[in-house]
């Protein structure tokens, strides 16, 4: 009778849309009969009884009931009856009776989402209504195994609910937490304990999945709960006898683990793990090598890094705390580890290798700390560099063209690797070199008959000596005589034993990765730098047969060039000859496949500029050399933009477009070889840039592709104004006219920087300009502000308030130049206008970067024209609009002042008013006293106050007092 009542009352057409199949229209109304069910004052309690009676066979809909359940208990629980609290329990308890009977188990979905809602009952109520609750669900599950599946469940959420330190709590929930805790360790964690024995004797054989359960259990609360309930022969014994059987052993292994894990005292620690490895010792477990099972050796290695390092730590413990005896048992202990740390760190599994380099690193921290080393830890230290080596080698597996998951791994491990070498280093710098130099001389008196992994790893050695060994700026080759002439003879027989031509891709990269790290050497020895670049040159390096390595070398060749220019005097115009046909545009037709990619040509011209700028040759051959650089770009740029023109097609115009900007993009790579306009000038090469910009110039009203094309010219005038400096100025004003033509929200904002940095450079010089750009530019700003756009879109918001910036940055920079006039001069009505915009800026928008500027502004412009002999009518808009702002911003609701960029708009705010009463005197104060502080109901009392400190010279005393004005204002 009951079922039919339920499922009269249970809104059937909903349900059938919990099913993933079901169409739009049922899942809709699912969902808004969730959502019905989790609003209702008590609706919810027909998925109570659903699921007390199970009516349901449908596995959605036992879903659906527990999570409307769920939703109660988690966000209700306060606000229902007592009737219906005891409504929830009597539920899970009849539900977990039914799941003792049923012949197969709920799916494990739903056994999860079960032990969620009994978790957060448990959480809610432990305390208070249901202490009991642990005595209640063992007395109904017994041994069965569906209840105690259930049960290990509900252990491992309220764990995650109560214990887990990676998931965040308020205050409010670590406080209930701790008393939680608190009130199981003295109610029931010993029972709790006897029950997972009892689970792990009776189910180890039968049901291994349920034991694996149990096992995660231990390992989650072992963490807060007393340590000897578990860390005793019984329990323990136990564990061990699970490390044999296939099914248990990684879980004992990781239930160990977190056992080792535990914070105790350092000497009881040590014995922990002395009698823990001498069981496992003694059990056969250290015979690494006989072990097949690789997953399982790689648990027991995380197991063996975890107990080396609590004795590392219990070591340093004790050695700091003066205990001479424990701590030298203690690091006898460790000692004792390393010959199975040795083991595990040489082994074929990177993943076993991976997990005990974390005590090995620890290991030889300790070894840095001691006064002297014995014989046995220098051979330690040895072994170690001997299994770091072996293991940094690739294997044949290893895929150079193309990298997958595996690699991305190896590339990680090799990594940590690394960190092992740096720390070698520390420990023994000499033994480290003398192990590298032995490596890397026999390898490379071989390399002919050599296996590429073993040639790669040699090189890579000596290229890992460089940060493991560090010098000052790279200087390898001064001061320390030993590591030097070491260094030297490493890398005089790496560049002349010939190497530099073994057919693998990775020894090539690795070859010029060192050269290039060891650039200094050529300095000491520069008979080498002819045979080297012509490395870089040939088919060794820029024309090898991977794109991979060409790009790289690409790159690599001009940080050699950079540091050794000096030396290439003799080579310049035969490296410009053999790079010619590199520095090609590559043609925009699809197919077409280049030596390089774009991104590496920029790095080619760049090193091509370096050596024409710094070559000893005369400046007429400098400015010829730039030219024949630069001029088949400029013939490419026109050639392709008139046919830009004329194209109609889309994505042919792209393509284009791109050309044309990476043409640009190569010539302003050129100039950064200048260090200023003095050596544009030296090198005669001031014509060849001015005709790069008549050349570029044009492209800017180019009607179609307009965003890619401006931004290249932008960036190529950035350059120029740097280099050309006011040869740069007569091409300034036709370039704004067409970049302030059909702009969008972005040119414009990558436009103002340009129109800023010629205004901080040549301050006077562009006053005229300025005069003449200031209010199109303002115009173009405004239009593209008042543009309307949707509500949602927070892409175009976002553009917008950059803008803003944008522009409260230009007025910014034009008041702060000292060219007053290039403001004054707009004409009243636009002069309102534009300050407007910044009282507006100060005030209405809660962006504090924006107020901030706008403060700024308006303080310098009251010092510019607030004076007795500034603008005409301008005191009377100090007192009618910038004072009021100076109070209105921080009186607005998101003016936070909890919030440190807004503080710094505050302080921007009190320097206006101190700039205001630094203008016109008593009068400011009279204004406020007796006219606008009144208007504001503030007391006569803080008004004389707040006037007195803005009188004073102190300006910090002024910016703490405004601080602590708006903070008593905004209570």
């Amino acid at each position: 009778m009951a079922c039919q009542s339920v499922a009269a009352v249970m809104d059937e057409q909903a349900l059938l849309g919990l099913n993933p199949n079901a169409d739009a229209r049922y899942r809709q109304r699912a969902m808004a009969y969730f959502e019905q069910l989790k609003e209702s004052q008590d609706a919810w309690e027909v998925c109570a009884e659903a699921l007390a009676k199970g009516i349901y066979n449908d596995d959605h809909v036992k879903f659906f009931c527990f999570q409307v359940l769920e939703h109660q208990i988690k966000f209700r629980h306060a606000g229902l009856s007592a009737v219906q609290q005891q409504l929830i329990r009597e539920t899970l308890m009849k539900w977990l009776q039914c799941q003792l009977m049923n012949n197969q188990p709920e799916k494990p979905f739903i056994r999860n989402k079960a032990a969620q809602v009994f978790a957060l009952t448990f959480v809610m109520e432990y305390l208070t209504l249901w202490p009991k609750f642990f005595f209640d669900i063992l007395s109904l599950v017994g041994l069965n195994p569906h209840g105690v599946d259930i049960y290990l469940r509900t252990l491992m959420a309220i764990d995650a609910e109560v214990v887990d330190r990676d998931i965040l709590h308020s205050p409010e929930e670590t406080r209930r937490n701790t008393l939680i805790k608190d009130g199981m360790r003295e109610q029931c964690i010993p029972h709790l304990v006897e029950s997972w024995f009892q689970i792990l004797q009776t189910y180890q054989q039968s049901h291994p999945e349920l034991t694996c359960q149990c096992l995660e259990v231990v390992g989650a609360y072992v963490s807060w709960i007393d340590l000897n309930l578990i860390a005793n022969d019984r329990f323990v014994n136990l564990l061990l006898s699970q490390m044999s059987v296939e099914e248990l052993r990684e879980e004992a292994c990781d239930c160990l683990f977190e056992i080792i894990n535990k914070g105790m005292d350092p000497v009881d620690k040590t014995k922990l793990v002395e009698s823990l490895c001498q069981v496992l010792q003694s059990a056969g477990f250290f015979n690494v090598e006989q072990e097949e099972d690789v997953d399982f050796l790689a648990k027991f290695s995380r197991l063996v890094n975890g107990m080396g390092q609590s004795l590392v730590l219990s070591w340093t413990k004790l050695a700091k705390a003066g205990n001479v005896k424990d701590a030298a048992e203690t690091l006898q202990a460790v000692e004792a580890k390393v010959p199975l740390l040795l083991q595990l760190l040489v082994h074929e599994d990177d993943d076993i290798s991976a997990n005990i380099v974390g005590f090995c690193y620890e290991y030889l921290h300790v070894l840095k700390q001691l006064p002297q080393l014995t014989d046995q830890q220098k051979t330690n230290i040895e072994a170690v560099m001997l299994a770091v080596m072996k293991k940094l080698t690739y294997d044949d597996e290893y895929n150079f063209e193309n990298e997958g998951e595996d690699e991305a791994m190896f590339v990680e491990y090799r990594k940590q690797l690394k960190m092992l070498l740096d720390r070698l280093a520390q420990v023994s710098p000499e033994l480290l070199l003398e192990a590298v130099r032995r490596v890397f001389t026999n390898t490379m008196q071989n390399w002919q008959t050599a296996p590429f992994m073993e040639v790669e790893v040699a090189i890579r050695l000596l290229y890992m000596l460089g940060e493991a060994l560090p010098a000052s700026h790279g200087a390898h080759f001064s001061g320390d005589t030993a590591k030097t002439s070491a260094l030297q003879d490493m890398m005089r027989t790496l560049v002349s034993c010939g190497v530099s031509s073994y057919q693998h891709s990775s020894v090539s990269l690795e070859f010029f990765e060192t050269v290039v790290r060891y650039d200094k050497f050529f300095i000491v020895e520069p008979q080498h730098i002819p045979n080297v670049l012509m490395a870089f040159l040939d088919q060794r390096g820029l024309r090898h047969n991977s794109p991979k390595v060409r790009s790289r070398v690409a790159y690599l060749f001009s940080r050699f060039v950079k540091t050794l220019h000096k030396h290439m005097n003799a080579f310049i115009e035969d490296i410009l000859t053999r790079i010619q046909d590199l520095l090609e545009l590559a043609p925009p037709e699809n197919g077409f496949l280049a030596m390089l990619t774009s991104d590496d040509q920029l790095f080619m011209f760049e090193t091509a500029g370096v050596l024409i700028v710094n070559s000893e040759c005369p400046a007429e051959r400098k400015q010829a050399l730039m030219r024949s650089l630069l001029l088949p770009l400029m013939d490419v740029f026109r050639l392709l933009l008139a046919k830009l023109l004329q194209e109609t097609e889309e994505e042919r115009q792209a393509s284009l477009a791109d050309c044309l900007s990476h043409a640009v993009g190569f010539a302003s790579r050129t100039s950064k070889a200048f260090s200023n306009k003095q050596t544009v000038k030296q090198c005669g090469c001031t014509e060849v840039y001015r005709d790069c910009m008549q050349t570029f110039l044009p492209a800017l009203s180019c009607p179609v592709q307009r965003g890619v094309l401006r931004s290249s010219v932008r960036s190529f005038l950035h350059r120029m104004i740097i280099c050309l400096e006011e040869e740069v100025l007569p091409f300034v004003p036709a370039a704004s006219e067409h970049m302030l033509k059909d702009c969008e929200a972005k040119d414009l904002q990558e436009f103002i920087p340009l129109i800023s940095q010629i205004t901080a450079k040549f301050k006077r010089q562009v006053s005229p300009f300025l005069q003449q750009v200031f209010m199109p530019l303002v115009l173009a700003i405004f239009e593209v502000l008042a543009r309307p756009a949707e509500d949602n879109d927070q892409a175009a918001a976002l553009e917008k308030q950059m803008l803003r910036r944008s522009y409260f940055t230009f007025i910014q920079t034009v008041t702060g130049s000292g060219m007053n006039e290039v403001m004054a001069n707009q004409g009243a009505e636009n002069i309102e206008r534009v300050v407007f915009t910044i009282i507006q800026g100060a005030v209405d928008f809660p962006d504090p970067i924006a107020q901030k500027t706008c403060f700024i502004i308006l303080s310098k412009l009251v010092e510019l024209w607030g004076g007795k002999d500034g603008m005409v009518g301008f005191p009377d808009f100090i007192y009618k609009h910038i004072v009021p702002a100076c109070f209105l911003a921080p009186l607005k609701p998101t003016f936070d002042l909890s919030d440190a960029q807004t503080v710094l708009t505050l302080s921007e705010c009190s320097l206006t008013l101190k700039m205001i009463h630094l203008k016109r005197g008593p009068e400011f104060i009279q204004f406020l006293q007796q006219e606008y502080l009144p208007s504001l109901q503030v007391s006569p009392e803080i008004s004389q106050e707040l006037c007195q400190v803005i009188q004073q010279p102190d300006i910090k005393v002024l910016k703490n007092y405004i601080k602590a004005f708006f903070q008593r204002a905004k209570l």
